[in-house]
């Protein structure tokens, strides 16, 4: 089993910034791509960024495409999200993902097995 923490979220002005913080425990980080996602009231759960297991490759949604910093440290077992030049819209409950079945960068939320609770950031106008 895996178990994900996800911590930074919070209250943010429009054009602010926020560093999400995922803290993985319970098997060998680094054999996860990791995922981040998101979810805001009235709507499906969408993809955000994914990290391959070494933080060599990622991919990130059109929607935060040049905001938006994913990383990792597999020396602290933890993802990242930086997130800068926040807007209204990207206001949702965050979720990181862990998958291990696949070297895939997957937008899919059905591909990942273990997810974290989530943390809510608001970004006010």
């Amino acid at each position: 089993q895996v178990q994900l923490v996800e911590s930074g979220g919070g209250l943010v002005q429009t054009g602010g910034s926020l560093r999400l913080s995922c803290a993985a425990s319970g098997r060998t980080f680094s054999s996860d791509v990791m995922g981040w996602f998101r979810q805001a009231p009235g709507k499906e759960r969408e993809f955000v960024a994914v990290i391959s297991r070494y933080g060599v490759s990622t991919v990130y949604s059109d929607s935060v495409k040049g905001r938006f910093t994913i990383s990792r440290d597999n020396a602290k077992n933890t993802v990242y999200l930086q997130m800068n030049s926040l807007k209204p819209e990207d206001t949702a409950v965050y979720y990181c993902a862990a998958n291990r079945d696949s070297t895939l960068l997957s937008r899919i939320p059905g591909r990942y097995e273990y997810w974290g609770q989530g943390t809510q950031v608001t970004v006010s106008s």
